[in-house]
């Protein structure tokens, strides 16, 4: 429904996130009137302003033109008559210059993705925090989804379709697509529910997205066109990209192999979450690697049967890690922690005596 045209003003200081705030909106949108938002996160200096004019320091505070209304629960109990006297007020009178004063937003306004991913990653480590277990595999997906942190991270990642990510650095566009795959996916698995089939999981990494600097990105467009640089992902038959895709600009080359260690499906066998910071990026992606090897997920070796387990991972990307399976095992050997496992594994690829399985890949859901 159309708007009410208003000669004056409605305005409603908030913050992201608060639920009086939300109920105060929705109000104001069911009675099809326009209002000012001046959300206290975005614009930490207008909170001094609303204290000097309220004398509060909660939100909501609603004012129509100069007439301060107060918080959700007095402008919710409200007579008709007095709330009817508010609307024909603003409806036909300016407002004075006494009374609060939007701020200027604008929507085409650019964001530096680096700022956005910043604020994004710091929300995402206090979801990690609240709701991850502290070994990283398990999810507490019910807890996120009902979060007041969680409600801030969707509003945050809104912003990310005016994201400016021309000409991000290399560590830079590492963290932050990382960043945003792993979120994402725990962001549709509160949204589209866990994928249990071959063909779920399918529609999930193809349905799966977000609108990233005015394009749209997919779960396994950021994975197999942005950061495996444009290589066909599992059952591919073409490139995520075409050559006259304008995402092309974004692929990471050379390809990263580190990041298979970093990217969470949300299934057990994957490696367990963290964030990621683009300083130290590689470091990072190194001991991610390094503790996925070490762990049973990762890598197995029975020296006395000359066998050597796999993550299936090494299978699926094979061509991230090298053109034949020993050169895939040595670049495990050359990732591996050192200790008695990588001692075994340089024994077995010295002697060239050893047999190559593939280790069972558990897509039960990481959920607690």
């Amino acid at each position: 429904e159309l708007k009410m045209d208003l000669k004056g003003r409605i305005l409603v200081y908030s913050i992201s996130g608060c639920p009086h705030c939300k109920a105060a909106k929705e109000k104001l949108d069911s009675l099809n009137l326009p209002y000012n938002d001046v959300n206290l996160d975005n614009h930490p200096e207008q909170r001094d302003i609303m204290m000097k004019l309220t004398d509060q320091r909660s939100v909501p505070q609603i004012f129509f033109n100069e007439h301060h209304i107060g918080g959700n629960d007095k402008f919710q109990e409200l007579s008709k008559d007095r709330l009817n006297e508010l609307i024909e007020l603003v409806k036909h009178n300016e407002p004075p210059p006494d009374s609060p004063q939007p701020v200027m937003e604008s929507n085409t306004h650019d964001v530096p993705a680096s700022e956005l991913s910043l604020l994004i990653r710091k929300t995402i480590l206090h979801l990690y925090g609240d709701f991850l277990s502290k070994d990283g595999k398990h999810v507490d997906y019910t807890g996120i989804s009902e979060s007041v942190k969680f409600k801030d991270y969707v509003e945050q990642v809104a912003q990310l379709q005016r994201a400016q990510i021309d000409d991000m650095p290399r560590q830079e566009s590492l963290a932050f697509f990382i960043n945003i795959y792993n979120a994402l996916v725990i962001h549709a698995n509160i949204k589209l529910g866990f994928p249990e089939t071959t063909w779920q999981r399918y529609k999930f990494f193809n349905d799966a997205s977000y609108i990233i600097g005015g394009h749209k990105f997919n779960l396994q467009e950021i994975e197999n066109g942005v950061l495996r640089a444009n290589r066909k992902g599992v059952g591919m038959m073409v490139k995520p990209f075409s050559k006259s895709d304008p995402r092309l600009q974004y692929i990471l080359q050379p390809n990263e192999p580190l990041i298979h260690f970093a990217l969470v499906c949300g299934a057990k066998s994957c490696p367990p979450i963290k964030t990621y910071s683009p300083d130290n990026i590689e470091n990072q992606l190194k001991l991610a690697a390094a503790s996925f090897l070490e762990g049973e997920d990762g890598c197995r070796v029975d020296k006395k049967q000359g066998l050597i387990g796999l993550s299936l991972i090494f299978k699926w990307y094979k061509e991230d890690f090298g053109n034949t399976p020993h050169e895939v095992l040595l670049w495990v050997k050359e990732h591996m922690p050192n200790g008695l496992k990588k001692q075994d594994l340089a024994l077995l690829l010295d002697k060239n005596a050893y047999k190559l399985v593939y280790l069972h890949y558990d897509w039960g859901s990481n959920k607690k």
